[in-house]
């Protein structure tokens, strides 16, 4: 049965008139915050329902020390950097890998850690650095190519690890308790490899309800009203509304790459600090591949620019337009923090959309509103279709 999506968001928008409160969700994946701006649905939400952005866009999160490393491994004349395009104009302390191609460096950007493989048994006299950016969704890609270089001797073949892992940093957010989450909306990619499974200690030791859902409108609006039923009856389960794309126990042929090739260890995040058993490192028995150790490199420390809030965003704890540098010097062309970079970063995607939709006379977010500060049905409410009864999810 196709889903009806105005049904689904009146049922939203009543579900959290009964709550009678604000309810806070993070939607924890970057393509998430995009598509609730694209399809138009986080327009179409009550006031009283906040979606936060969380850390879940890889080259946001990316600390800045390892920005710094790869700037150093690309200004080596020796050195061919491989990248996936969003960390091009990531900014480190000297500038960004744009700024360093610019001036004569061997940037080369790359759609897969295998391609960057390939270039690398093309130039045998070139060391070829790819940067491990990304969670589990591309860590398996990465693991691959390491074993292909293993398999056939490619030895100028390196990689500068900077993989993340979701659920540690979700851990992470409710520990710090910096901002208050009533649950998340879990990202659909990564749950295609971790397995829905993965969210239920969060659910078991911290109580919020975990809804994985996938990217499209309708898959959005059955994730939210999913959450906010929960809330509204006291609850906390694991739930998954992307069954036809995400299993009980994920990719174990992927999983079993990482397992083969990676060890789970503390890692940096931007703006978060040492996250415990958060990212991934090459094995002992891959370590020949490790770019930090093959150069002899060694990680500095992060040093954000003045006045720049991406570290508050990330955590969802301020909302893009409350930093002072948000179209004021920081914008997707000039970006000064890398939230702003990457077309799945919060403040990209808020420079998007929501400034367009804002500037549509200003009254975006009233215009669209279900219900009204009293908690009244507003006449868009009528409009987009009226609740169903209470009963069996759709």
């Amino acid at each position: 049965m196709k889903a009806d999506i105005p049904s689904l968001l009146a049922d939203v928008a009543a579900s959290v008139r009964r709550i009678g409160r604000r309810v806070q969700i993070m939607e924890v994946c970057g393509t998430h915050t995009v598509s609730f701006f694209r399809s138009g649905i986080r327009s179409l939400l009550p006031p009283e329902l906040r979606l936060i952005s969380g850390p879940g866009c890889p080259v946001c999160v990316t600390a800045q020390r390892h920005v710094d490393a790869a700037m150093e491994l690309g200004a080596r004349p020796d050195v061919t950097i491989t990248t996936y395009g969003d960390m091009l104009r990531v900014p480190g302390r000297r500038g960004s890998l744009e700024s360093l191609r610019a001036v004569g460096a061997d940037v080369r950007v790359v759609q897969s850690a295998m391609k960057a493989v390939e270039w690398a048994a093309a130039h045998p006299t070139r060391q070829v650095v790819f940067l491990g950016v990304g969670f589990e969704t591309t860590a398996p890609a990465t693991a691959a190519a390491v074993l292909a270089a293993r398999r056939d001797g490619i030895a100028n073949f390196s990689v500068l690890m900077c993989h993340k892992l979701v659920v540690p940093a979700m851990t992470a957010l409710l520990h710090g308790q910096r901002v208050l989450l009533d649950g998340f909306l879990c990202p659909g990619h990564v749950s295609v490899i971790i397995g829905a499974k993965a969210y239920r200690p969060l659910v078991q030791r911290f109580g919020k309800p975990c809804v994985v859902a996938g990217f499209e409108p309708s898959q959005l609006a059955m994730g939210l009203l999913h959450l906010v039923r929960q809330i509204e009856d006291g609850a906390a389960r694991l739930e998954n509304v992307y069954t036809g794309v995400v299993h009980e126990t994920g990719n174990r042929t992927a999983r079993g790459l990482m397992r083969r090739v990676f060890v789970v260890a503390d890692a940096p995040w931007r703006a978060m600090g040492v996250i415990p058993r958060s990212g991934l490192e090459l094995a002992h028995a891959y370590r020949e591949f490790d770019a930090l150790e093959r150069f002899g490199i060694t990680l500095g420390e992060d040093h954000d620019p003045p006045a720049c809030r991406c570290g508050e965003v990330i955590q969802g704890v301020a909302m893009p337009e409350e930093c002072p540098l948000f179209g004021n010097g920081c914008t997707p062309r000039t970006p000064i923090g890398p939230c702003m970079v990457s077309g799945e970063g919060t403040c990209g995607a808020w420079y998007r959309y929501a400034s367009a939709l804002r500037s549509r006379g200003g009254q975006w977010a009233k215009r669209w509103a279900h219900v009204d500060s009293h908690g009244r049905e507003s006449s868009e409410v009528a409009a987009i279709g009226k609740p169903t009864p209470r009963g069996d999810l759709p």
